[in-house]
């Protein structure tokens, strides 16, 4: 067969920012990947990583039909009518014995298919289910919480034109995130204008371009972050008339900040004095600074207080909505929930920032015998089994659920504890997209078709929940009937049809995914229904952010939706003023209200709060999911994909390698509070002693033959333990585990 020398647009699917590429295709096979220099966001620019995406499509072992597990734990392919009706007839179970808040959801928000999930939640509704969660809930949602709190919804830096870039517990060199990442990194590097400055305990590529490395000790970033405030505030380097304009509450932050003990900061983060002191100064001369906070900081101790430190540094020395510092942006949909009050779990009672449930709490909401406790998981493009601290802990809280329903392309560590998993298409076989759209002034949206026909067996999941909600019985006959009619006839008479239908009756609000994918879904060109749902999310831009979308080109809501289902390279969906940025602040006066009581007493207390957490026992900090090269999410299901470093290293100081008897190459055993694990030494002076890291991405079980698998690298939350978490937002330690080492025999 010979290739296709067409380039097909698509985007890559292992980070939030989903660079636009192309792909040429022999038969089945991505035979080509390159850049999408067309592309709305990205113009050209990939990594190494989105060149390898044949092992996604390609190199794992795909299911092609319904598993049901049998009494005896194996598995008994089934047809679809069989699985959904066995399902949805135990679902009912649940729901109608326990109430439908007893059936808890995990995942539909995987780095590339946010359109799928979307669907989720008109099956939810149809439950009763109100508990959620997903890897937001394992990073991001203490920032979620002070964002609340302060602008009111989450911000992003310019890191285009800012003339000090701050990178705190990342490595965009490896990890990007910021669009366009090595090219953005090195203009700033080369730049003498520009500085940047990295706050991490290892010595990152990122580092090696930085202007300032701040190398502060495991786990004392918070430390770090109150010594450059108490700088600018002691030494009066903040933006006063930004302050009393712009914010409230400033004074009783300054006061706070005022009795911060500076040389104290410095000797617990394990810097010079001087270096912190040069720092907070050059932030405080600055046009512009933009920060980057990621997942060093955010799965560490003290994380919710570091996003609030992080953000008082830019908002003490006003750098709020001009070129070049932060910025709150527009969305296709909020990926969750900006409450200063959130929610709480119905077990534990665990704050549920973003409107999701902690995950280091799930395995304790359901191992007990509360009547509020969680009966039912269902597990879209997720595999918590492998992902969430814990894994013993978390596997033994699938076994007392009454039922496991997992929804993927492959039999994941989650899949083979469940008893149904749904073989879904794979991202390139479907219409998908991503609901990351986290840049200002302008905000970009990529809709993308299909490469592929599905893969014989399998659905996708749009389709999935669309088969439940049906067997359910959760269908309005009358409505969609109605929507059918208006759908043949036009867009606007289906408009005026919708408006009249939910107006009835609007509960229907809630099975709005689903009315579209039944109703107009068949009436979008070349089989795009799953991207029915956009005509909702078109309506509601068109609602909040009327101006910024006519500046981006769109004249109407269905101006938009059309826009969506033909950019083949994306499109713009919103274009902002900077002045339109305070528009997005929800506080009165638009005034960002800077005191948070809870955060600033973590502050006063960091003079008692413990900056060590070995023990002669564990006296090694593991960083347990270090990025690197040849490492990525683990839907990439297929180890022959990495070129280097094939069996996930464990990287140890040239100290600690002396000390403790380790020698390059030759295996070590790691142990913690949790497990133990083997891995192989590799001696790095990046890191500093006292530190180790493993990378993300490993330990998968793999298919092997006789239907045996195997197991390549460390499965790191073997060796991570559910208590070790954010005290507000439950985020877990995994960048901070206590562990020993020791060396083998060969």
């Amino acid at each position: 067969m010979t290739a296709d020398a067409t380039w097909h647009k698509t985007a890559c699917i292992l980070c939030e920012n989903n660079c636009g590429i192309q792909v040429q295709l022999d038969g089945r096979r991505f035979a080509k990947i390159r850049g999408d220099q067309e592309h709305v966001a990205t113009g050209g620019y990939t990594c190494n990583k989105a060149l390898r995406l044949d092992h996604y499509q390609n190199g794992g072992t795909r299911l092609t039909s319904p598993l049901r597990r049998e009494k005896d734990g194996t598995f008994t392919p089934v047809d679809w009518d069989t699985a959904i009706s066995e399902i949805t007839a135990r679902l009912k179970t649940v729901r109608d014995t326990h109430g439908g808040k007893s059936v808890f959801y995990y995942g539909g928000a995987g780095q590339g298919n946010h359109l799928g999930g979307a669907y989720s939640g008109a099956l939810l509704r149809a439950l009763g289910a109100r508990y959620r969660s997903n890897a937001l809930a394992q990073e991001k949602t203490g920032e979620g919480w002070v964002d609340a709190h302060l602008t009111g919804g989450h911000t992003a830096g310019d890191f285009e034109h800012a003339e000090v870039a701050v990178f705190l517990g990342k490595n965009p060199w490896q990890s990007h995130g910021v669009p366009r990442a090595r090219t953005v990194l090195k203009q700033i590097a080369k730049d003498p204008a520009r500085t940047m400055i990295v706050i991490d305990p290892v010595r990152t590529e990122t580092a090696d371009l930085a202007d300032i490395h701040l190398q502060v000790r495991p786990g004392t970033d918070a430390w770090c972050l109150a010594g450059i405030l108490a700088v600018l505030v002691q030494e009066d380097l903040v933006d006063h008339t930004f302050l009393e304009a712009r914010t409230t509450g400033a004074d009783t932050v300054l006061d706070h900040l005022k009795t911060v003990h500076i040389a104290r900061c410095a000797e617990v983060s394990g810097l010079e004095e001087d270096l912190l002191r040069t720092t907070a100064r050059r932030i405080a001369a600055a046009s512009s600074i933009s920060t980057y906070e990621d997942l060093g900081v955010q799965q560490g101790p003290n994380s919710t207080l570091v996003s609030y430190l992080n953000k008082l540094i830019w908002l003490l020395t006003g750098n709020f909505a001009k070129p070049g510092a932060m910025h709150p942006h527009s969305w296709v949909v909020p990926l969750a929930h900006y409450d200063t009050d959130p929610r709480r779990t119905p077990v534990t009672g665990a704050r549920m920032p973003g409107g999701l449930v902690p995950c280091n709490v799930i395995a304790e909401e359901i191992l007990t015998d509360h009547p509020e406790r969680f009966r039912a998981m269902i597990i879209e493009s997720s595999n918590p089994a492998h992902s969430l601290a814990d894994s013993a802990a978390f596997s033994e809280a699938l076994a007392a659920l009454d039922l496991v329903v997992v929804i993927d392309i492959a039999l994941t560590e989650t899949g083979r504890q469940a008893d149904y998993v749904l073989p879904a298409a794979s991202q390139f076989e479907k219409w998908e997209a991503t609901f990351f759209a986290f840049e200002f002034p302008r905000s970009t949206f990529h809709l993308r078709a299909p490469l592929l026909d599905p893969l014989p067996g399998t659905l996708p999941e749009p389709e999935i929940h669309a088969r439940l909600l049906r067997e359910l019985g959760g269908a309005p006959r009358v409505p969609l009937t109605v929507l059918r009619t208006a759908a043949r006839l036009g867009r606007t008479p289906f408009k005026l049809a919708f408006a009249a239908v939910v107006a009835l009756d609007k509960k229907l609000l809630g099975m709005t995914p689903y009315l579209l994918y039944e109703t107009l879904g068949p009436t979008l060109p070349a089989g795009a229904r799953p991207a029915a749902v956009l005509w909702a999310l078109a309506q509601r831009i068109a609602k909040t952010y009327p101006a910024a979308m006519r500046r981006a080109g769109h004249t109407s809501a269905d101006a938009l939706f059309d826009a969506m289902l033909g950019g083949r390279s994306g499109i713009t969906f919103t274009e902002d003023e900077y002045a339109d940025a305070w528009n997005y602040v929800p506080h009165p006066g638009r005034r960002i209200p800077l005191p948070i009581p809870e955060l600033l007493g973590l502050l006063a207390d960091l003079d008692t709060t413990p900056a060590v957490h070995t023990s002669d026992d564990f006296p090694i900090v593991l960083a347990a999911g270090q990025r690197r090269a040849f490492t990525a999410n683990t839907i990439f299901r297929d180890n022959t994909w990495r070129k280097r470093d094939q069996q996930g290293a464990l990287r140890v100081s040239p100290r600690d390698a002396e000390q403790l008897g380790l020698a390059d190459g030759a295996l070590a055993q790691i142990t913690t509070s949790r497990g133990t694990a083997q891995a192989v030494v590799e001696i790095d002076d990046r890191l500093q002693p006292g530190h180790a890291a493993l990378p993300n991405g490993f330990g998968l079980d793999l298919p092997v033959a006789d239907g045996a698998t195997e197991r390549t690298g460390v499965a790191l939350n073997t060796l991570t333990d559910l208590t070790w978490r954010d005290p507000i937002a439950g985020t877990p330690w995994h960048k901070h585990v206590p562990a020993r080492i020791a060396p083998l025999p060969a």
